[in-house]
């Protein structure tokens, strides 16, 4: 330790660079195993890696039984408890009869405030080593393979959410409608087509991928008020376990601000456009606005009679994005 902390101070930094490169290629030369370090955050703007989430989750159903130290969440309105493996432990998984290893870790970076404050800012990642010669079968199917087990994992275990809109930005609170389409009221036949017709298109990824069609699906829901378009919505996200996103599009100023809302949706959501057949003429309104305010002056516009207000409030549209 002490000749290596005199190598740092005192030699030179192109020359301790050069030499620590070289040293590194060697090592790799020796050491038979590859090693993948999946961040926590990453971008610019750091926000959180769905594959770091999307690992944390299967680990936390294969490796609780294997690791030694664990840490506990609840979930579900603290119904369900989750447990995964805590920091700096290591567990060992399978895959078609190849051994690797999953590591956890944290960096732990610190800073002083203006106040005087020292601020703490943690930031964990997971490490993946195997054996070069499986490099393509790790690399390729098992990767893809815990992937797609965290995500159904997550979404199993996740709580459900309904977000609305103001004006470019979501906020949520957890969904908790008790709708189901045992306790909806409609006729049978049509009942199990709708359920059917759900059931299908949850399961069809790889038919729309073979026709080149975005995974989606869209229903309009019409008639007055109380007759249970929004009852059908909760049975719907009940019955494929999705969120739901309510889009206002009245509080929504243009193009740009609907783009990034609906960029910011996530999978595995039910999309609800409120009142659709009142939103048709919005972009005429905003270009009416745009004149107005490039004119320099403001246009009375006649309201609306209550009797067309109530007949307008009478759609509902629905997109469903796995």
């Amino acid at each position: 330790m002490f000749v290596w902390a005199m190598f740092k101070q005192y030699f030179p930094y192109e020359l301790r660079d050069r030499l620590e490169k070289y040293t590194q290629k060697v090592f790799a030369f020796v050491y038979p195993y590859i090693q993948i370090t999946f961040h926590e955050f990453t971008g610019e703007r750091l926000m959180r890696s769905e594959a770091f989430s999307a690992i944390e989750t299967y680990l936390s159903s294969s490796s609780s039984m294997q690791a030694k130290r664990l840490k506990a969440e609840v979930v579900k309105n603290n119904q369900s408890l989750v447990l995964s493996m805590d920091d700096n432990e290591e567990v060992a998984d399978e895959f078609k009869g190849v051994k690797l290893w999953w590591a956890s870790g944290k960096n732990v970076f610190k800073s002083q405030t203006f106040s005087f404050h020292q601020f703490t800012d943690e930031k964990r990642y997971y490490k993946l080593r195997f054996h070069k010669r499986h490099r393509d079968l790790i690399i390729g199917p098992y990767l893809n393979h815990v992937l797609k087990e965290g995500r159904a994992l997550k979404v199993r275990n996740r709580q459900r959410k309904l977000y609305t809109n103001s004006g470019s930005y979501w906020s949520h609170v957890v969904f908790e409608h008790p709708a189901t389409f045992k306790t909806l009221a409609m006729e049978p036949e049509k009942k199990k087509e709708i359920i059917e017709d759900l059931i299908t298109f949850s399961q069809a990824e790889e038919f729309y991928a073979r026709i080149g069609r975005a995974w989606k699906r869209g229903y309009l829901l019409y008639g007055p008020p109380g007759t249970g378009k929004s009852t059908m919505i909760a049975a719907m996200a009940n019955l494929l376990n999705y969120d739901i996103y309510d889009l206002e599009l009245t509080a929504v100023k243009d193009n740009t601000e609907l783009r990034k809302l609906l960029i910011e949706t996530s999978s595995k959501s039910v999309v609800v456009i409120e009142d659709i057949d009142c939103s048709l003429d919005l972009t005429g309104q905003r270009m009416k606005k745009k004149e107005e305010e490039k004119e320099g002056h403001e246009k009375d516009q006649k309201p609306k009679s209550p009797k067309e207000e109530k007949m307008g409030k009478t759609a509902k549209l629905l997109f469903l994005d796995y």
